[in-house]
């Protein structure tokens, strides 16, 4: 199961990271699509206006403005009047500018000398002159005479029976035949309605969801057009970009105003949670039958196994009254049937034994069965370890052939010093371990000098609880990725090997306790193994020789273990231990 788990946790995590990774690329997408379609919409809007502004200058190419108020006709001339005006009638010119958008519904002139409303209109509805709101109209012309003035939404009462609501822009007529004044000479006001319709393209562009909104103001707050009907009224556009909703928002320069575009975010992404709850399922689905598979496949494996070493107990215990176990063709039956044979035959010895030699014979047999232990938890770990590769397990079984080679040469007596070669190799399968246990978030790194020899002694097992103590107080307690460095260089006689790592590093009275008890006493402190080996370096080189920390709070901690090249030690220790500081 715990096999299970190392190969679940990581797939886990990547279905997780993946899903969150495709879930902000999918919303930053969608809002970086609106801030652009609004973008493109507030651009949209300032040239709309800025053509209606265009429009509303053609009068000073269209109109003599002395003509209209009469300031160039003489006396004598004042029968001709109409004869002067410059290329066409005010009636044609407000025909030209009615028909010049298709969003124009109404084109009016007030004429300044006498107030005369001259009106061209697309509607054969009835007009009722008194209605039209000139004096209000003419108000925000009076404070900017020359700019085009936007009068805020607003019905037109003006014609009977009309509740449409329209945008209406203004722009004075100023005469420019006579000399500079201080105040320009207004000879009348160019007033044209624009139908809304003239925006909704904008919106149907936009494409918002049934609760989207759309807000169009000007440099006041008034709502020039909005998607729910506002036009007319007054907003707070703060109060607006509250509430839990999406908002994006683009200058309008001309009207000195802003577009505002407001979305809920449950609407927005509505469709990226029905997707994001399907590749859910799919995860736990794909999640619980890897479980199911897994567990039939460790049962199918180990369930054998099981079997064996319940006989195996029986044995070890001096019973040998035990059933013969089913053996199939794989390597587990093979063991079986190894299993049955050794049972067979220890009966046979027993049966044949004599009496006297009965002491003798058991003797004889706990010995046999003191070799045959390592040998046969070797061949286990080989069986299973088979077992994982013909599942395509393969990191499976890497990890049990590492657990093999590291119990082989701590199991193997006899040897107290070992080449230096052999020494890194058992380290680098401990190692192994610690790296798929941990998801390769600590790392091993071995620079050799060249001029190192490999086959230079070293004592067995003084490497490994070193690392280990770097792993387990340097590394782990500062979360996240570490490292371990290990250096092996020559110094005159001597070969120095120095482990690094860059975890939580100690304080100076902490690495003067640590320093302390590895030159004192023995005893059953926490630093058991580093103080091990350091007391066996010194008791086999000498006192010269073992152990030396430095550390430094949060940069890590170095190990330098000193020994000789040209050794003749003066004592023999064959024990090892691997511990914490």
């Amino acid at each position: 199961m715990s096999f299970l788990l190392v190969g679940l946790l990581p797939l886990m995590a990547l279905s997780i990271f993946s899903l969150r990774t495709f879930t902000s690329h999918v919303e930053r997408n969608t809002v970086n699509n609106l801030e652009q379609m609004v973008y493109y919409m507030g651009n949209n809007l300032n040239n709309i206006f800025s053509q209606y502004n265009e429009v509303t200058k053609l009068m000073y190419l269209s109109v003599d403005a002395g003509a209209i108020d009469g300031s160039t006709i003489s006396t004598t001339d004042s029968v001709n009047v109409n004869e002067r005006i410059n290329r066409m009638s005010i009636d044609d010119f407000l025909t030209t500018v009615l028909y010049s958008d298709s969003f124009i519904k109404n084109a009016f002139f007030v004429r300044a000398m006498d107030g005369k409303v001259y009106r061209q209109s697309r509607d054969s509805k009835a007009f009722l002159p008194d209605l039209l709101p000139v004096d209000d109209w003419l108000e925000p012309l009076r404070s900017r005479p020359q700019q085009l003035a936007v009068i805020p939404t607003h019905e037109e009462p003006y014609f009977l029976d009309s509740s449409q609501k329209i945008v209406t822009l203004g722009r004075n007529l100023i005469d420019t035949s006579g000399l500079l004044q201080k105040e320009p000479k207004i000879v009348g006001t160019l007033f044209i309605d624009v139908n809304l319709q003239a925006f909704d393209e904008l919106v149907k562009e936009l494409n918002l969801e049934a609760d989207g909104e759309l807000i169009f103001v000007d440099g006041a707050g008034n709502v020039i057009f909005s998607n729910r009907g506002d036009e007319g009224t007054k907003v707070d556009l703060d109060r607006l970009r509250t509430g839990g909703v999406l908002t994006f928002s683009e200058e309008v320069p001309f009207l000195q105003g802003e577009v505002l575009v407001r979305i809920s975010k449950s609407a927005l992404y509505e469709s990226l949670t029905t997707t994001r709850s399907t590749v859910i399922v799919a995860i736990v689905f794909c999640t619980v039958l890897l479980i199911l598979m897994g567990i039939w496949f460790s049962r199918r494996l180990s369930n054998p196994i099981r079997r064996v070493i319940r006989e195996m107990v029986k044995v070890e215990s001096g019973n040998l009254d035990v059933a013969p176990l089913d053996g199939g063709k794989d390597e587990v039956g093979r063991l079986s049937h190894g299993f049955n044979r050794m049972v067979e035959r220890l009966r046979t010895f027993i049966d044949e034994a004599y009496v006297a030699e009965i002491k003798q014979k058991q003797t004889e047999l706990n010995a046999l069965k003191s070799q045959i232990r390592p040998h046969y938890l070797y061949n286990t770990l080989e069986v299973i370890r088979m077992n994982a590769v013909a599942n395509d397990d393969d990191e499976v079984g890497e990890m049990i052939l590492s657990l093999s080679k590291q119990l082989k040469y701590v199991i193997d007596y006899g040897e107290n010093s070992v080449p230096l070669r052999r020494e890194l190799e058992h380290l680098r399968d401990y190692f192994y371990i610690i790296e798929v246990r941990f998801e390769n978030r600590i790392e091993l790194r071995v620079d050799i000098a060249d001029n190192v020899d490999l086959d230079a002694s070293i004592l067995k097992l003084s490497l490994q609880p070193i690392v280990e103590n770097a792993v387990q107080h340097g590394v782990l307690p500062k979360g996240g990725r570490g490292s371990v460095r290990i250096t092996v260089e020559n110094a005159v006689d001597d070969l120095v090997v120095t482990v690094y790592d860059d975890g939580v590093g100690m304080e100076p009275e902490e690495l003067e306790r640590l320093t302390s008890r590895l030159s004192g006493p023995s005893g059953t402190s926490k630093s058991i193994g580093m103080k091990n080996v350091h007391d066996r370096i010194r008791a086999l080189y000498g006192p010269e020789y073992g152990l030396a920390v430095s550390s430094r709070k949060m940069w890590g901690t170095a190990v330098r273990m000193v020994v000789p090249t040209k050794q003749g030690g003066n004592g023999h220790d064959d024990s090892s231990a691997a511990g914490g500081r």
